[in-house]
Order: structure tokens, then C-alpha cells, then sequence
């Protein structure tokens, strides 16, 4: 398969699992992340390459569609592919395979910050030569932008960790997924009653910050908020079957 539609097998380990023996929902987003990651760098525009003009991506959307969740001991086949490439953004698309059955599809939108000034700017890379596929969805629905203005009550409080923060110094963007889901009622996380998760990554967060974590029911499932001095960070909606 030609290098623009990369492939990687990851095994499910039981670490990664709730105690219904289904990945983590954070997992799996960090296994579409890794995978992503090692795609770039496997065609010239990963994260040492990028560092070098002080460059990184960044996570702004994602929406995972699920199927069925991966369990202990699976081994999945994640492939990923660009939809869109230009400029500072860029649109990837994802698909799980396990036993070659479609269990999730993703798609994501990223885009190219300067670490230095902390501001969006063009990729200094050439992707010439790079093939995208402007034609070749993977997820039912395109990713959106979440209406921020929906009622949400206070859940809990928290404190960014140092446990939460990753190689550029912020909570790393799955630590968001984790305190959401950790204060969504347990049966619905672990009785495969989750259809779709539809994230928005808005401001990043740093060590020590202090954040409420909100949310409340919906028609559709449940939509949630990581607020810092009432600014909105990071908002996820959660569709139930």
C-alpha cells in the first residue's frame, strides 16, 4: 500500500481496557493519535521534523463512530489516510479492523502551531508529492463545530497533574476524554450504549490550571464542557444508541 494510506497493528492490553475487558475510550483515541503520528514521520513531517522549524500539530476536532469497541487481546488494524492538506490544516480520516470487520471510523482535524509563539501558521514542510483523498470519508458525518452555547451543570472540580501533560508541556488532549467520561453514569460507558464521540479542542490547558468539568443530558446522549475561569476548553458530545 502506497505511503500516503498507512497501516499499524496495535494488541489490546488489558491496561488499556475498562473492567468490561472494551478499550478505554481514551485508548482509543490515543491509538488514532499514535497511528497518526507515525505516519507523519513516515513521510517526512513528524514530530522531530517539525521541531526543527518549531512546529507541531494539534488535535482541534475529532469524531470517533463506533460500531463495536476492541477488547482484551484483540489485534486491531488501524488505517489512516488525508482527506485535505493545506496550509496550516489538515483532515485525517481513520478505520478499525479487527478480523477485517470495521469496528470504529474516526475523522480528525488538525492544525500547525508554532511552539514558540504559540500561534497557528502554514506547514514549513513540503508535502509535495503527497497524495490526499478529497473523496474518501470515513465517518458517516463530517466532524463539526460543537454549539458551545448548550446548558451544562457543574459535575466536579479538578487539578491539571503532571501525570496529564505530554512532550509539548499541555494535558494532553486524551486527558479531557478521561475526566469526561469518568463522571458519565458507569452503565452507560460500559454497556456499549455509545454511538459516536464528538470532540472540540479549543485552548490548551498547563500544569496546576484548575477546571470545572460540566455537562448534562441531551436529546442525543449527553453534552459536556472543561471550563478555566468559566472560558471553555475542550466540549464533547456523547451520541447513545
Amino acid at each position: 500500500m502506497e505511503k500516503s494510506v498507512f497501516e499499524k497493528n496495535w494488541e489490546i492490553y488489558f491496561t488499556q481496557c475498562y473492567s468490561n475487558g472494551r478499550i478505554r475510550f481514551s485508548d482509543l483515541s490515543n491509538i488514532l493519535q499514535l497511528t497518526a503520528g507515525e505516519h507523519a514521520t513516515n513521510v517526512g513531517f513528524g514530530f522531530k521534523e517539525m521541531a526543527k522549524h518549531n512546529q507541531t500539530w494539534v488535535l482541534s476536532r475529532m469524531r470517533i463512530e463506533i460500531n463495536r469497541l476492541p477488547k482484551w487481546m484483540d489485534i486491531v488494524q488501524v488505517r489512516t489516510w488525508i482527506q485535505e492538506l493545506e496550509g496550516a490544516r489538515s483532515t485525517r480520516n481513520f478505520e478499525i479492523l479487527v478480523n477485517g470487520q470495521v469496528y470504529v471510523t474516526a475523522t480528525s482535524y488538525w492544525a500547525v502551531i508554532n511552539t514558540v509563539k504559540r500561534s497557528s501558521e502554514d506547514l514549513a514542510i513540503s508535502a509535495a508529492g503527497f497524495t490526499t483523498y478529497p473523496d474518501r470519508p470515513a465517518t458517516q458525518r463530517p466532524f463539526s463545530k460543537l454549539d458551545i452555547s448548550q446548558l451544562v451543570k457543574n459535575i466536579d472540580q479538578y487539578i491539571v497533574k503532571l501525570s496529564d501533560l505530554d512532550i509539548v508541556n499541555h494535558a494532553n488532549n486524551v486527558k479531557y476524554l478521561d475526566w469526561c467520561m469518568d463522571r458519565l453514569p458507569i452503565e452507560l460507558v460500559l454497556t456499549n450504549q455509545i454511538k459516536s464521540l464528538e470532540m472540540n479542542y479549543l485552548r490548551e490547558l498547563r500544569y496546576n490550571d484548575t477546571v470545572d468539568i460540566n455537562g448534562d443530558s441531551t436529546d442525543k446522549g449527553y453534552f459536556m464542557t472543561v471550563t478555566k475561569q468559566k472560558r471553555i476548553h475542550f466540549a464533547l458530545e456523547v451520541e447513545t444508541k
